[in-house]
């Protein structure tokens, strides 16, 4: 998914859902064997992905005052 083309408030509000999917995915398996396991690392890299486009949006827009 492009975050690039999103604003800061929805990107926000996606950065809450995938955080709230990632402490889902921690707490509800716990004891299941049968779990996908590659989904933990991929909602890590989402979250990661965000902060950096939200960061580079707010140096973007710091520069633009400045």
């Amino acid at each position: 998914m492009a975050y690039k083309d999103n604003t800061p408030e929805e990107l926000q509000k996606v950065l809450a859902d995938k955080r709230e999917s990632l402490r889902a995915f921690r707490f509800g398996g716990a004891g299941s064997r049968s779990r996908n396991v590659r989904e933990g690392r991929t909602l890590r890299k989402e979250i990661a992905r965000i902060l950096t486009e939200l960061r580079a949006k707010s140096l973007a827009s710091s520069k633009k005052i400045a």
